[in-house]
């Protein structure tokens, strides 16, 4: 198995590069569970799920306790064909049989719940792809059945589903859509946008 995201951050500040170097430091705790390869576009994180989105949400809140506005964009992928496997990557989230769509859903509204708060609200966009499979559409229901349970759920958008809340609870509900939904050996995306400070917020 393969899992990453390509990852970009945003502060709206013109100290973007020293509010952007202050928060690398919360990756500290994360590197050595993650490939972390850098270039003048984004930051690829490769490793496991329950590593790559607390790896996020650390970077994302140390830079939006800036109280400046900061907006992180990623692409998120598990299963893609046509990367290799890493040993990196192995979880226990994923790869594994899918137990029945009920049961994954009680699940994940558990592991949202029991999540610890960082005291950082933050609003959020994303959309799930599950690739390769007849019963996508089964798969993205019932992860659309658990963000509105979620605690998080704000509304459906054109093409995606806005959440808002503590940032612990938005990367929990994040990661249970990743790991819960789609095959569990197969090729599942995620396109996410998160927000914090928005001086436009509504």
């Amino acid at each position: 198995m393969f899992s990453g995201a390509q990852i970009s951050l945003y502060p709206m500040t013109d100290d973007f590069v020293g509010v952007i170097l202050g928060a690398l430091g919360a990756l500290d705790p994360w590197r050595d569970r993650l490939r972390i390869e850098t270039d003048d576009i984004s930051t690829l994180l490769v490793g496991p799920p329950e590593v790559l989105f607390p790896a996020m949400r650390d970077l994302f809140v140390a830079a939006a306790k800036s109280g400046k506005h900061c907006v992180l964009s990623a692409a998120v992928s598990r299963g893609c064909p046509g990367e290799p496997d890493d040993p990196i990557c192995s979880s226990d989230e994923t790869g594994g049989p899918a137990i029945a769509l009920e049961e994954r859903k009680v699940a994940a509204i558990r592991a949202v719940q029991a999540t610890p708060s960082t005291d950082q609200p933050v609003a959020a966009q994303f959309s799930l792809y599950v690739m390769g499979t007849g019963d996508h559409m089964d798969e993205i229901y019932g992860c659309i059945d658990f963000l509105k349970q979620s605690g998080v759920f704000e509304r459906s958008k054109n093409f995606c589903t806005k959440l808002r809340g503590d940032a612990g609870a938005v990367f929990a509900t994040l990661t249970e859509a990743f790991c819960r939904f789609g095959p569990g050996a197969g090729h599942v995306t995620l396109d996410i946008t998160i927000s914090a400070n928005s001086p436009s917020a509504v």
